[in-house]
């Protein structure tokens, strides 16, 4: 058990001695690796990685940039292609009205024109039919005239 009291009380007076900083030659020792880790953490790592973040910004910067003019372009092209549309849809109404305007023109032309038709079909029949009816009329009356000598020849024979 001294042993041990022994031991602990020599560990103590070392410790005592050197305190949480020893001001000897391991400082500046200690402060040169500091700074060399420093560098070479700074060249190996962080400037690595501070340039692919850079670079990854800059993409994304670069992308969204590109995106939201594809976007306006989009949209100003959606524009155009709707009011092209529009008017499309005006000049084929105007065009389909315009036809139907036409079809409305030609088709009452030729309505009166086959009344026309049909006017001079039924006047020169009835013209014909007059004629037919002052001829059988004449052939009526020869007929009679000859019918009446023929009765009068008779009874007079008689």
């Amino acid at each position: 058990m001294h042993e041990i009291i022994f031991l602990l009380s020599a560990s103590s007076e070392k410790s005592a001695k050197g305190g949480l900083f020893d001001f000897n030659a391991t400082l500046p020792l200690m402060a040169l690796q500091f700074l060399a880790l420093t560098v070479v953490l700074n060249v190996l790592y962080y400037k690595p990685v501070s340039n692919i973040l850079d670079d990854r910004e800059e993409y994304i910067k670069n992308s969204l940039t590109s995106a939201s003019a594809s976007l306006v372009k989009a949209d100003e092209l959606t524009k155009t292609y709707e009011f092209e549309l529009a008017e499309s849809r005006k000049s084929a109404q105007k065009i389909i009205k315009n036809a139907q305007e036409e079809a409305q023109s030609i088709v009452s032309d030729k309505i009166k024109e086959a009344q026309k038709n049909a006017e001079k079909l039924l006047l020169n029949a009835y013209d014909e039919l007059n004629i037919q009816k002052e001829q059988a009329l004449k052939s009526l009356e020869i007929q009679i005239d000859i019918l009446s000598d023929q009765i009068q020849e008779k009874l007079l024979d008689n």
